[in-house]
């Protein structure tokens, strides 16, 4: 094996290293994050006691509105 094959092979491995390592941060779901161990949409926040959630009428705590649906350039990858 010569030194050109050699540097060949290496730049081969990292090429393939590099294109495994990007498929796989790509890995994953598609949701939001998840909540902390014990921590319910209800709590109110200790700094601020006087904001109670709002509850709708069928009892469930109504939820903020969804923001502007934004995308970038690696949602190709996700969707």
């Amino acid at each position: 094996m010569s030194s050109s094959s050699g540097l060949r092979f290496a730049r081969i491995a990292a090429i393939g290293a590099l294109v495994a390592a990007l498929g796989l941060a790509g890995c994953g779901r598609k949701a939001g994050l998840d909540p902390p161990p014990g921590a319910t949409a209800a709590e109110t926040s200790p700094s601020r006691p006087d904001l109670e959630p709002a509850i709708g009428p069928d009892g469930k705590v109504i939820a903020a509105p969804q923001g502007p649906k934004r995308s970038t350039f690696i949602d190709w990858l996700l969707n």
